[in-house]
């Protein structure tokens, strides 16, 4: 008998007995499946090879986009470590939208669907597979909780690897009339912000240029406390990243050593047989809500954390969100509406140091969930220093907030009595009243913008913008980003009203004109048009079809089959 029949039957247990390749065994070690065992072969597996655990490695990546074009090279640190540790691992790849080229055009229709087709190859290529493990590299937006997601479908053990955040870019020439000079700071903000300034002839078109040619030096997503930087958080706290993943800037040497050191934390997980269901509680979710009032996160959290929660059969609402945010205090003054960008929060501690802060000082915390290292949470903050607080001012203490509340507000009211998402850092003010301005087509508000058309005191409502309406919720960065114009103070920007116009919600139904009132302190979004007009604009409505927009493809299954009733979707600016 050969040796290489002697090597292949042989199969080394972890430390507590369980075998790090039961799963992938079931194909390398069973003579029925000769066929696969040949392939492995002809992919490059040796015959040692069939008897380590396989590591499925999936990096999002793709050239054409900051955040996920260095992720490849991310991959192959990952598969260095697998090597290093015993572990076969091999390299798979999925699909990815970068939401910073599509904002503002018809390819952001395709942003939050991709979350689902990223969760469904993942899932697809770690269970037809048999692999034993899966360390995914993401990067955009929509990648953090589409890995997510793969991994509680999958639910073999898993730990994601952030692509990290981009750093900020410099200024290569002054700009008077916005305050701003060479050498200073400018992200990916300040260039969906200049073409505004630019529209109504605030900035020229020099500098206007110098913003966009400069604002992205490589690689990294978006430098600011936007989805991105927000979800990598999220999965920090969750614990399916390790400690200071979510901070590490693409391009710094610790995001590679971390990459490298990723297999060392999956021979932990294949030993203890710790999956991500294991891992994941209601709590982890709940510690998650506040560590991003406490940052400042993105209004798409909540988004995210609801399907994700979904996925994972874990319970929570969106009431949660609001109940969290009561007592949690928004410490870090980070951008859009801040002054840092992500790395600077590194810099100061990064997002161990938050929780750290957070779990020594408040109740917020519950430091008895597991993570992806094996530990608790309090035991990986343990040995994490404390946030200095006389060396830096990118967290503030909790005696001196920015908001002594968080800054996610959940909305409710006759324009969206379903609920509807702000995002209210302190700086707005509590009430507004305005009077309505609709654009059913984005391409609109632009030429409107330069034409006058919005006013101070305008209530500008996008819609038909909703899940099934555009389809798939394109984000309106750029449309919202008026504020740092200076041109007006932005009272509320409330997103993700339900229901969607597409259903016949009632932001279907408001006309220019109408007066739509905000009141942060009760939290509503009230539409001040008497029972009769809007049971009269509803029969208009109804008596008129209103089709898909789409008629094959990816978007439309995806506005057939997603329940646009519950739904987030459409868009408020309030501008005072």
């Amino acid at each position: 008998m050969s040796s290489g029949v002697h090597v292949h039957n042989i199969v080394k247990p972890g430390n507590n007995g369980i075998r790090l390749n039961r799963i992938s065994s079931r194909l390398t070690q069973n003579k029925t499946f000769g066929g696969a065992q040949a392939m492995l072969y002809a992919a490059g597996l040796s015959e040692e090879d069939m008897n380590k655990a396989q590591i499925g490695i999936c990096p999002v990546w793709w050239e054409g986009n900051p955040c996920n074009t260095h992720l490849l090279d991310l991959a192959r640190e990952v598969k260095k470590g697998c090597a290093d540790e015993g572990f076969v691992g091999l390299t798979f790849n999925t699909i990815g939208v970068s939401d910073g080229i599509t904002q503002g055009n018809e390819g952001m229709c395709y942003s939050l669907p991709s979350r689902d087709l990223i969760a469904d190859s993942i899932e697809s290529v770690v269970m037809a597979q048999h692999y034993d493990g899966n360390i995914s590299i993401p990067g955009c937006d929509k990648n953090m909780p589409g890995c997510f997601m793969a991994a509680v479908r999958h639910n073999r053990p898993t730990i994601i690897v952030y692509g990290g955040t981009i750093q900020a870019g410099v200024r290569h020439k002054d700009c008077p009339a916005l305050g701003f000079k060479q050498g200073e700071p400018v992200n990916i903000s300040d260039a969906f912000e200049s073409f505004g300034a630019y529209t109504v002839g605030k900035i020229s078109d020099e500098e206007r240029f110098d913003v966009v040619r400069h604002a992205c030096p490589g690689a990294g997503a978006c430098g600011g406390m936007y989805t991105a930087n927000t979800m990598s958080t999220a999965l920090e706290v969750l614990g399916l990243s390790l400690p200071y993943s979510s901070g590490i800037p693409a391009i710094y040497p610790e995001k590679a050593q971390e990459c490298r050191k990723a297999a060392k934390y999956m021979k932990i997980l294949l030993e203890k047989d710790l999956k991500p269901r294991d891992i994941l509680t209601r709590n982890s979710f709940l510690n998650a809500i506040a560590v991003i009032n406490a940052i400042g996160g993105s209004t798409n959290s909540v988004l995210h954390f609801l399907a994700m929660a979904r996925a994972a059969d874990i319970p929570l609402t969106i009431d949660d969100f609001q109940e969290i945010a009561d007592r949690t205090p928004y410490l870090a003054d980070l951008k859009p509406s801040g002054k840092y960008h992500m790395e600077d929060l590194h810099k100061a501690g990064g997002i161990p140091a938050v929780m750290k802060y957070l779990l020594t000082h408040t109740d917020l915390l519950d430091g008895s969930q597991l993570t992806v290292t094996g530990k608790t949470i309090a035991e990986n903050l343990a040995d994490i220093p404390d946030l200095q607080f006389d060396t830096q001012d990118v967290v503030r203490p909790l005696e001196n907030p920015i908001k002594r509340t968080g800054h996610l507000t959940i909305l409710r009211g006759t324009l969206c009595p379903g609920t509807a998402v702000a995002k209210l850092t302190g700086k707005e003010g509590l009430y507004f009243e305005g009077i309505a301005k609709c654009f059913d087509n984005i391409d609109d508000f632009y030429p409107s913008l330069a034409a006058g058309g919005i006013k101070p005191g305008t209530v500008v409502i996008f819609r038909y913008q909703g899940p099934k309406g555009a389809p798939g919720m394109p984000e309106m960065l750029g449309k919202s980003s008026l504020k740092l114009l200076r041109l007006y103070a932005l009272n509320v920007n409330a997103s993700h009203v339900v229901p969607e116009a597409q259903v016949g919600g009632p932001i279907a139904l408001v006309r220019d004109g109408d007066k739509i009132v905000v009141d942060a302190k009760t939290r509503t979004i009230d539409w001040l048009v008497d029972e009769e007009t809007k049971a009269q604009r509803k029969k208009e409505w109804e008596v008129v079809e209103h089709p898909l927009k789409v008629k094959r493809g990816v978007l439309l299954r995806y506005a057939r089959d997603v329940q646009g009733s519950r739904c987030l979707g459409s868009l408020i600016v309030c501008l005072a």
